[in-house]
């Protein structure tokens, strides 16, 4: 049986992922913010679920779920935490306090915790890290406004290529997941897909991810973005 570790999972991707996951019989390690919420928190009953708060942003939160983790084996990791940015994110409206904190959670917390978590996963035979990314991230794609979101994701995208390379020899998988456009708090009721669609796709992703793929910027489909 694997073990995948999801932070961000009190509700949204996170949370189908971590229900999806259990029904297909993995070990989950799930991480809130402050407090889970009440789905998620019934979901440990009769489940192999056990919950951390964690604060990715926090070297000593981080820090924290190693020591709690022990020699835990970790098979997956999710990088799901993650957050839109302020509501204003015009060229005349951003503001320099607002983006550092997006590049806080989105950019920078996704290396800090893959980094601490990688005595967990060296163990196993295929070690791998998902990160959720955006397409909204990639270069090539012509579109304005929301600077900090789109920003902090194309800086998690090249953080994340650069892991790829550096792991890669220590047989670790590492790709950034565009999710689609899905129908979460984030992503509002008129988006394309459901949660329940993306999770699935992310998760036949994860399953099947190798050495082969690692550096790779994918849809929750499997299919290969540009950067």
């Amino acid at each position: 049986m694997e073990t995948v570790l999801i932070t961000g999972a009190s509700r949204g991707i996170g949370l189908e992922l971590t229900k999806q996951f259990l029904q297909l019989n993995y070990k989950v390690i799930a991480t809130y913010r402050g407090e889970p919420t009440s789905e998620l928190a019934s979901l440990c009953a009769n489940n192999p679920l056990t919950l951390f708060e964690l604060e990715v942003t926090d070297e000593t939160s981080i820090n924290q779920l190693v020591t709690s983790l022990g020699n835990t084996q970790i098979d997956i990791l999710i990088n799901n935490a993650g957050v839109i940015g302020p509501e204003q994110q015009t060229m005349t409206t951003i503001k320099q306090a607002d983006w550092l904190t997006t590049f806080a959670i989105n950019s920078i917390a996704p290396l800090m915790v893959s980094r601490a978590l990688l005595g967990n996963m060296k163990v196993n035979h295929n070690p791998r890290i998902v990160t959720i990314s955006s397409e909204m991230g990639s270069i090539s794609r012509d579109s304005v406004g929301m600077y900090a979101y789109r920003s902090s994701k194309a800086a998690v995208n090249k953080v994340m290529k650069v892991l790829a390379m550096e792991l890669q020899e220590q047989g670790i998988s590492v790709i950034v997941l565009h999710p689609g456009w899905v129908q979460t708090d984030m992503g509002g009721q008129q988006a394309d897909i459901t949660t329940q669609e993306s999770v699935n796709g992310i998760i036949n992703v994860a399953k099947s991810l190798t050495l082969t793929e690692t550096g790779q910027f994918l849809t929750w489909q499997g299919n290969e973005l540009a950067w």
